[in-house]
């Protein structure tokens, strides 16, 4: 298997309007529709549809929604390993889209918070044959630190850390070789595991040396924080592990005529293990100008998990 991905499953439901409204307003809605989502799904499905063999593992509650997880996971073509727990509900996504495609999202993790480690350990035949183990936090540190501890020596663990779970600490971060955060989960792990205060808002700003010294703080092997429309910015403690010739640097994020940014992180995040997992001789830089280009593509279209770009999509594209 080149890629496992353990994380979350929920249903999306989506709703299109011309603007958020005000607390205590009542908008009208321009469209609705519901399908796939919860970010361990989304990146699974993105690293599936850049051809990796793909394996997913996650929970399900016990009922409706359990059986169009199913199916949707095997028309993907993904190994899925389903937890199913009794007497709660699969998780649940509501998702609110401006005119300028940004989102408000409220989550109900359901299921997903019971994702026993034990669970996860026990699928040892997945994680023998991992190129990437990749995980997310919407489900509980536990199942995260098991899969990470489960992933075979010489596979790369690259942990997304969205959302920030409130037991997140420096030890998981530092079990890591490669850690995804957006500005505002940069942000938090600084002032959760560095004891350093930062606004989010100025992190784009900051200059190269001083953001690869903040990187250096956390810990990780590795740090790619995404910087929506400005990029990412690099930071390796060991440049040569990765084929790449800097220990940091930035790159510029691809154009794109944004329609919905939900999703976006998680083809950014699918699409690397992916790269990842085919090409270990790859320099991550290419891995992530690959990465950024699904993810830009990604924005263009409405959705989560529906949303992820195939190969030859992103090929046609991009060249």
């Amino acid at each position: 298997m080149s890629v496992v991905v353990v994380g979350s499953y929920n249903q999306d439901h989506v709703w299109r309007v011309d603007r958020f409204p005000k607390p205590g307003e009542t908008r009208r809605g321009l469209g609705f529709s519901t399908g796939p989502g919860g970010k361990g799904f989304n990146q699974a499905v993105a690293s599936a549809r850049q051809r990796a063999t793909t394996a997913f593992i996650g929970a399900l509650g016990d009922d409706t929604l359990a059986r169009t997880a199913r199916e949707l996971a095997a028309a993907e073509g993904l190994d899925a390993r389903w937890q199913v727990c009794s007497g709660t509900s699969t998780g649940s996504c509501g998702i609110v889209v401006d005119a300028q495609g940004q989102n408000q999202i409220v989550l109900d993790l359901a299921a997903n918070e019971r994702l026993a480690p034990e669970f996860v350990a026990a699928q040892a035949d997945l994680f023998a044959s991992a190129r990437v183990v990749l995980v997310q936090m919407e489900t509980g540190v536990a199942a995260i630190r098991a899969a990470l501890a489960a992933a075979p020596a010489g596979c790369v663990r690259l942990l997304n850390p969205a959302p920030v779970h409130a037991d997140a600490d420096a030890a998981l971060i530092a079990g890591a070789d490669l850690v995804t955060p957006n500005e505002t989960e940069f942000a938090d792990l600084l002032a959760r595991c560095a004891g350093v205060t930062i606004s989010a808002e100025t992190i784009a700003a900051i200059g190269n040396a001083e953001l690869h010294a903040l990187c250096r703080r956390l810990g990780s092997a590795s740090i790619v924080v995404t910087l929506g429309a400005r990029g990412c910015f690099v930071s390796h403690a060991d440049a040569a592990r990765w084929h790449d010739t800097e220990t940091h640097y930035r790159l510029p994020a691809e154009k794109a005529q944004v329609r919905d940014t939900t999703g976006a992180g998680d083809a950014f995040n699918g699409a690397l293990a992916a790269q990842l997992a085919r090409f270990p001789g790859q320099s991550l830089r290419s891995g992530l100008i690959q990465a950024g280009r699904t993810a830009a593509l990604s924005t263009e279209r409405a959705g989560a998990a529906v949303a992820m770009p195939t190969l030859a999509e992103v090929e046609a594209r991009f060249g």
